[in-house]
């Protein structure tokens, strides 16, 4: 038996965006967990559309001639927030509130999700 965290990871190798939810509940969460948070009940995956809008920004500037990046707390359509960053923007224009979709990009040799303005 693999732990939560491998297993959201295995699914992203393959191309897939999972959340987990409470059975009972159906509540979304993220990160990953063995039992859904505040109760303990059983939880399932679910496979989610990767769209979202962007909650908080830092901007991260990185010095010249390196691009600074923007890191981003996304809200998922299912609910659960989410960090990573935004490519296919300048950083300086990714603004809260922004509609965004997850993409499964590799960067060195480890899959990654980010997200791109929608």
């Amino acid at each position: 038996m693999i732990g939560p965290e491998a297993e959201w990871r295995a699914a992203l190798a393959d191309g897939r965006l999972l959340l987990q939810r409470g059975v009972e509940s159906g509540q979304a969460f993220f990160p990953p967990r063995l039992a859904e948070p505040r109760t303990g009940a059983a939880v399932e995956w679910i496979e989610t559309c990767g769209r979202g809008t962007v909650y908080s920004v830092t901007v991260i500037g990185r010095k010249p001639p390196e691009p600074a990046y923007a890191v981003v707390l996304v809200t998922l359509a299912e609910g659960p927030r989410m960090m990573s960053r935004v490519d296919g923007v300048a950083a300086e224009a990714v603004t809260i509130g922004m509609a965004v979709r997850a993409r499964i990009i590799e960067e060195e040799g480890q899959k990654l999700l980010v997200f791109e303005p929608e």
